[in-house]
């Protein structure tokens, strides 16, 4: 699943006309860039949900050639945040664990494909929630305190108040669709379906091999193609 639904509002004033997912970074929309990472690893179909500027992703998606096959869930009617997005496309996700991706997240690949590895990564017996993580001194464009840090068995821990941790979450993940049976209806965020699966011991993590990019404001484009340029050379 792609999360294409949020309102964008750091990227102002690009996104008071186009959705963040169709802001350009390289030549090329941020929801290309993802849905081509995609096709790399194999995925074959994905939804994608749209709320803001809707009707652009629609046909922006439906001018697309080759995987993957896209299929939209419609958050026209309210905004749900990350959670109750993902929560409302269950239906279409099917009773497999699958991959929710943000439409945003950016990244320049190191030795292996990182969705190959996370996807390889995942342990249905330990694990309820695999997330792909980015080493924050080493990211482009975020200056933040850091999310998580992770044993040596990539068990993950959150971040407690004062502290500073390694690792950034970088928008992309694997979980199992049981963890939204007791969630609520409207708008949540998908850090509660994380905690649900920390609480259980069974939230993990794999670091992310390359640069990731964090993508959150106008004068991030820059960065971000800056290290897109390096990276080609």
């Amino acid at each position: 699943m792609v999360l294409a639904a949020g309102l964008g509002t750091r990227m102002r004033p690009l996104t008071d006309k186009v959705p963040k997912p169709l802001v350009n970074v390289s030549g090329r929309p941020l929801l290309d860039h993802v849905l081509d990472r995609l096709a790399q690893a194999g995925v074959e179909e994905a939804v994608v949900n749209v709320h803001h500027h809707a009707s652009q992703i629609e046909r922006h998606v439906a001018e697309r050639s080759g995987p993957p096959r896209i299929i939209i869930s419609d958050e026209r009617d309210a905004l749900l945040e990350t959670g109750g997005g993902v929560r409302r496309a269950l239906p279409l996700l099917g009773d497999e664990p699958f991959l929710t991706i943000n439409s945003d997240t950016i990244w320049v690949e190191g030795a292996q494909p990182n969705l190959d590895r996370l996807i390889a990564g995942f342990d249905p017996e330990r694990m309820d929630v695999l997330l792909l993580l980015a080493p924050a001194a080493l990211s482009v464009g975020y200056d933040g305190l850091g999310d998580f840090r992770m044993d040596p068995d990539g068990r993950l821990l959150r971040r407690v108040e004062r502290q500073v941790v390694p690792f950034v979450y970088a928008g992309a993940a694997i979980m199992k669709p049981a963890l939204f049976q007791d969630s609520p209806e409207g708008a949540f965020s998908l850090n509660r379906i994380f905690d649900k699966a920390l609480e259980a011991g069974r939230l993990f993590g794999v670091r992310l091999d390359g640069v990731w990019m964090h993508v959150g404001t106008p004068d991030a484009i820059a960065l971000a193609e800056d290290a897109l340029e390096k990276s080609a050379e």
